[in-house]
């Protein structure tokens, strides 16, 4: 028979928990916002958390993952066992403009809210701290250093423009390709040159081909990172950088075939060499349990804020928790603090400090709480979510070598 914490008053005793703390939490997330940090060096925000955390009886274990910005925070042990995950770092220019500081407020109310209510008593609570998802992965970092290797579930929320029960996440890399030629001056001797950038941007011009027929979800995005030296001097050398996203994994793989064969294929018709490395960690596509999340909504309906399916067609990006929800049943739902424009932007780092980010906070905290027990006192719950959980399960890595950047 399925419980919820519904049912004996615990989902009402963790909102009201979260309330109380409302004014904390809203503190916590306008510090952060007011002091962004970037990838891998988000000190001071994992400083703070972490605070709150050692501060509330939670067992910390800082430098996660060989992280300096990542860390555990553990109350109880053993199974069952959840995770919070904390995103806290933001985008150079544009400051919390996806509202990480949000993210990182409403684990971290959550989890002070579970320790509160149920003490150790109903299993293991683990927020996670998980720094550089703009740029670096620290999830899949995480993931691969086995920090979910014991847990039954991993929960989050994003804000958003939209409010919807999943998110529609791509699976994402980047790469670096490299053509090299010959150097010659462009008048005195051209025909002994081997031009690296015109073979470079040849290249852009195949994809641009390629691009039209892709299927839906799949996408390639390239920039000159390097292109030469002087323009009397024919280019030795020339450098790309391609992001390729697509809707899973195993499409993400076909793509990364595709942008190899054309690069092959444009060095052999243009006399250069060619060198294709990835870039990044890649970000697996997010698999969402939809057990899980029919929870969460369930919850955040208490709070008056309705959840429906996303819109077919639109992508919203992709972000390392797709690597966590290919190990463990995960949620991520996004939750509109505003209902114009996107992430990302100006508009929306203000919205990630306004009177409506405030009021989602506490809510999504209070529903982050409330799920989270369901899945430490609810036994089939747990099963059902496992039981449900799937997808294509390939190496995060795409049996490659590891890079360290986004």
């Amino acid at each position: 028979m399925s419980f919820s914490v519904e049912d004996d008053g615990v989902g009402a005793r963790l909102r009201a928990d979260v309330a109380q703390r409302a004014d904390a939490l809203w503190e916590v997330a306008l510090a952060l916002h007011e002091d962004p940090e970037y990838a891998f060096a988000e000190h001071r925000a994992a400083a703070r958390l972490t605070g709150e955390l050692d501060k509330a009886g939670f067992v910390v274990e800082h430098g996660v993952a060989g992280m300096s910005t990542a860390f555990t925070a553990r109350s109880g042990r053993g199974r069952p066992a959840v995770a919070l995950l904390l995103e806290y770092d933001a985008l150079p220019g544009l400051g919390h403009a996806c509202g990480h500081n949000l993210i990182a407020a409403a684990g971290l109310g959550a989890a002070l809210a579970l320790r509160s209510v149920l003490g150790e008593t109903a299993g293991c609570v683990l927020a996670v701290g998980t720094p550089a998802e703009e740029g670096g992965g620290g999830k899949v970092l995480e993931a691969q250093a086995g920090v979910f290797d014991d847990v039954d579930a991993a929960l989050m929320f994003h804000p958003g423009v939209y409010s919807w029960t999943r998110a529609p996440l791509t699976a994402q890399v980047q790469y670096r390709v490299a053509f090299h030629g010959r150097a010659a001056h462009p008048t005195g001797n051209p025909a002994e040159g081997i031009d690296a950038l015109a073979a470079l941007i040849e290249l852009f011009n195949v994809l641009t081909s390629l691009g039209r027929r892709l299927p839906e979800a799949s996408h390639i995005q390239g920039i000159i990172t390097k292109g030469g030296t002087a323009t009397n001097i024919v280019p030795e050398y020339a450098e790309g950088r391609f992001g390729l996203r697509a809707a899973t994994n195993s499409a993400l793989d076909a793509l990364v075939a595709q942008v190899r064969a054309a690069a092959d294929g444009v060095a052999l018709a243009t006399g250069t060499r060619v060198e294709v490395e990835r870039a990044t960690l890649r970000y697996d596509h997010f698999n969402d349990s939809d057990v899980l999340s029919e929870r969460f909504a369930a919850h955040l309906a208490h709070a008056g804020i309705d959840l429906t399916p996303p819109r077919p067609g639109i992508q919203l990006g992709s972000s390392d928790i797709g690597n966590v929800s290919t190990r463990v049943p995960a949620i991520h739902p996004f939750v509109a603090i505003t209902d114009e424009g996107s992430d990302h932007t100006p508009e929306f780092a203000s919205a990630a400090a306004s009177p409506r980010a405030r009021s989602v906070l506490v809510a999504s905290a209070g529903a982050l709480a409330c799920t989270a027990a369901d899945v430490l006192m609810d036994a089939s719950l747990r099963q059902r979510a496992w039981a449900r959980h799937g997808g294509e399960g390939e190496n995060e890595n795409g049996g490659e070598g590891e890079n360290r950047g986004r």
